[in-house]
């Protein structure tokens, strides 16, 4: 997991949304993301933090994506 890349929430959802991923809804600080097929999974943004690798990993598995796919993403 260290070498995982520690990307912000603004970040994953803009490179979610190139590949597809729509937002639902937001509640509070936590964004609902839809992909047409059924896929989903939520981003937390919080001003200035980065997603931790543990959730980071989560949201990659939710999404049916690898690291590679991701960092071409980023």
């Amino acid at each position: 997991m260290s070498n995982a890349p520690r990307p912000t929430g603004k970040q994953l959802v803009r490179a979610l949304a190139d590949i597809g991923f729509e937002q639902v809804r937001v509640r509070g600080s936590h964004h609902f993301l839809r992909h047409a097929d059924g896929r989903s999974t939520v981003v937390p943004i919080h001003a200035g933090e980065t997603i931790s690798p543990g959730l980071l990993h989560k949201i990659i598995r939710d999404c049916d994506l690898n690291m590679a796919r991701l960092l071409d993403l980023l």
